[in-house]
């Protein structure tokens, strides 16, 4: 209240409620105790709030009345004169710091940042050094601490502004000695910027990414070429693999990762390193199918068992010994390290409320592991020949005994879910094709609406065998409602035998009800059905291929762990990205990039989209004035506005029309005349 009574216009910068004002009090409190605890640390920490002021738009004229308010309340509080000076010589420091650094750091950029206006920030700029252009945008420094101008305004939440930057830093100018463009400086700054984006702006990352092509504007044999600036997005800082792709797949858009930049270079990472490593390990689990597929289909014989041969079951035994021993014992290691990994680093979910489950099993493919890994556990528990090798048998591993009766039945069961879950899981293969790939994850995507029909089914096929158990009749076939299920579930699939409705015709009410069953399934159902997956294709068929590329990327992410630093380093000098690309026979442009030719009716570009300029190339000067290429007709028409503007204000004063007629001399000709009247009327009077 004290500082409102000393600067009233400070209301409008203090439009918190009133709990928060307290507490701002009390930080500042505090502030002042710190100061003279830890003087090295406050001063850095102002200097890093005086930076975020900047951004608030906070005059410095404020500060004093604030001060000399908060030390009258001091003063009303204590009679001690050592508390009131300390109090005000450690705030009046802290408001000196925080002046010094609003002063310091107010530069255009973020003043024009707070007005959230292309045109603003584009004045702003166009004073900066061509050579120091890019960093005006990406950094502000004062003492020790500094603030990026792009990350204030997307955190602000001005995106025009943030957009409008991106635009300028990722547009390649050129004078005659060098070109300028600000793709190192934004990465180098801001190495994590593609995951800023995706978490608090993603609707700017199609801008950035768009900003890393460049296509000329001639197309030479049907061939148009095209620069895709990547290196940054493959590798960071120092040499490492870049987190772009995990950052992208961890995003899940299916139109982002779609994006030409984004499918060039995962497009390089899977053709040149991941698809390797990746088929490697699958090619280990295709040979683990093949051996499971021969113990327990093809070498097996269950109808004669009199004919079983010792080679036969020498050859059975030892492709359950690779299984067991390469199979699951790679299983179990996989399992015990994804769950210990998610464990030790919190990544847990919760699932009906209460019961945590790491993150890992929330993919397909791992709890698919998970579960065969739990059959192979239960079929070596009741494998038969183990059960076997203790009693005497005729042949040598044999798992027919006495032993084994009670057993291998079960075991049967165990060995047919997990050869469907050894195909099942092999399906991932379809990566190595985006029209494969799509067409499996378009399954995927429709299965819910089969869910839903399949529930419904059983809810009927529940509701109408109570219902037909309850009745008075003699059929076996509804003998219980155990039977009914049954019986209804075989009409539902069409396998009924034929010959049993001459029965249920003979019972009225069961045939009935009977009827009114196969009307809901046939009729309703099953058109229902077909219409939720229309509907459900034409939803995904869009994203399809995004979804794909998603897939792919998670794959990449995965396999590029597994690479050695060597086979990695080779794949860099592989890509050259030290090497100037070019814009133009002998034209030597930019390094970092990929260069390849894309049809020249891909992507028809008639603008060079390099803007090069003449006069002086010397690096501390600023580039000339660029004509307006995108806003002209805005701009004529905003000339327009303030010149009506300025008329109707003159018209309104007096002499208005002398006025006006002199203001707008030259609009048109019309005008013109009227003004020439009315001056005749005029001197005529």
């Amino acid at each position: 209240k004290r500082f409102f009574a000393l600067a009233p216009a400070g209301q409008d910068y203090f439009k918190q409620s009133t709990t928060r004002l307290y507490w701002i009090a009390d930080k500042i409190v505090e502030m002042t105790i710190e100061m003279y605890r830890e003087p090295r640390k406050m001063v850095e920490d102002m200097s890093a709030l005086g930076l975020r002021h900047v951004g608030y738009a906070i005059p410095t004229e404020f500060f004093a009345p604030f001060v000399s308010g908060a030390v009258e309340v001091v003063r009303s509080m204590t009679t001690d004169e050592a508390a009131q000076e300390g109090f005000r010589w450690s705030l009046n420091l802290i408001s000196k710091i925080l002046v010094r650094t609003i002063l310091e750091g107010s530069t255009i950029v973020m003043q024009a940042i707070n007005t959230n206006q292309e045109k603003a920030l584009v004045k702003a700029i166009s004073v900066s050094p061509r050579g120091k252009r890019a960093m005006e945008l990406l950094n502000i420094t004062v003492g020790t601490q500094s603030i990026s101008p792009l990350y204030w305004a997307i955190e602000s939440g001005s995106l025009v502004t943030a957009q409008a930057m991106i635009n300028d830093l990722l547009t390649i100018r050129a004078d005659r000695d060098n070109y300028y463009y600000g793709y190192d400086d934004l990465f180098t700054r801001h190495p994590e910027v593609i995951q800023r984006l995706c978490a608090d702006a993603a609707n700017l990352l199609w801008s950035l990414l768009d900003g890393l092509i460049w296509r000329s504007r001639v197309a030479v044999a049907g061939q148009r070429r095209v620069n895709y600036y990547v290196k940054h997005l493959m590798q960071d800082g120092e040499g490492k693999v870049n987190k772009a792709m995990e950052w992208l797949a961890e995003n899940k858009d299916p139109k982002i990762i779609c994006h030409p930049a984004v499918v060039m270079f995962s497009d390089v990472f899977w053709g040149q390193l991941a698809n390797k490593y990746f088929l490697i390990g699958r090619l280990y689990f295709l040979f683990m199918l093949v051996v499971f597929l021969a113990s327990q289909s093809i070498l097996q014989n269950h109808d004669e068992i009199e004919k079983e041969t010792e080679e036969q079951n020498i050859a059975i035994f030892a492709c359950r010994l690779i299984i067991y021993l390469g199979s699951l014992t790679r299983l179990i290691f996989q399992q015990i390290k994804f769950c210990f990994t998610d464990c030790q680093e919190g990544a847990m979910t919760k699932v009906i409320g209460f019961l945590p489950v790491p993150n890992y099993l929330f993919s397909f493919q791992q709890f698919g592991s998970l579960v065969l890994t739990i059959c192979l556990v239960l079929m070596l528990a009741l494998e038969p020949i183990v059960h076997c090798i203790s009693a005497e048998t005729e042949k040598l591993f044999s798992p027919y005994c006495n032993a084994s009766e009670d057993i291998i039945y079960a075991y049967s069961i165990l060995s047919a879910v997990a050869m469907l879950l050894y195909w099942l899981l092999l399906t991932d293969l379809t990566v190595f094709s985006m029209r494969f790939s799509a067409f499996l994850l378009v399954i995927g995507r429709v299965a819910s609406e089969v869910g839903l029909f399949l529930g419904a089914l059983i809810y009927l096929i529940a509701a109408f065998s109570g219902a037909i158990s309850s009745l008075k009749q003699n059929l076996s076939d509804f003998a219980g409602m155990h039977w009914s299920a049954l019986s209804l579930w075989e009409i539902a699939l069409g396998i009924y035998p034929s010959s049993h409705f001459s029965s249920v015709i003979q019972t009225e009410f069961v045939m009935i009800a009977v009827s009114l069953f196969v009307i809901m399934i046939a009729i309703f159902l099953l058109n229902l059905l077909i219409a939720q997956l229309n509907g459900a294709y034409q939803v995904v068929y869009e994203d399809m291929v995004g979804y794909a590329r998603l897939n792919r990327a998670q794959i990449i992410v995965t396999t590029l762990e597994q690479v050695s630093q060597k086979r990695w380093f080779h794949f860099l000098q592989n890509q050259k990205f030290e090497e100037r690309l070019e814009f133009g026979e002998g034209d030597i442009g930019l390094p970092g990039g990929l260069q390849v030719t894309e049809p020249a009716n891909a992507n028809p570009t008639t603008v060079d989209s390099i803007r090069r300029f003449g006069g002086s190339t010397s690096r501390t000067m600023p580039w000339p004035e660029e004509a307006n290429l995108d806003g002209g007709d805005d701009d004529k028409f905003e000339r327009l506005e303030k010149l009506i503007v300025r008329a109707t204000k003159n018209m309104g004063a007096p002499g208005g029309s002398k006025k006006a007629g002199s203001s707008s001399a030259g609009a048109s000709g019309a005008s013109g005349s009227g003004r020439g009247s009315g001056g005749a009327e005029e001197g005529s009077e």
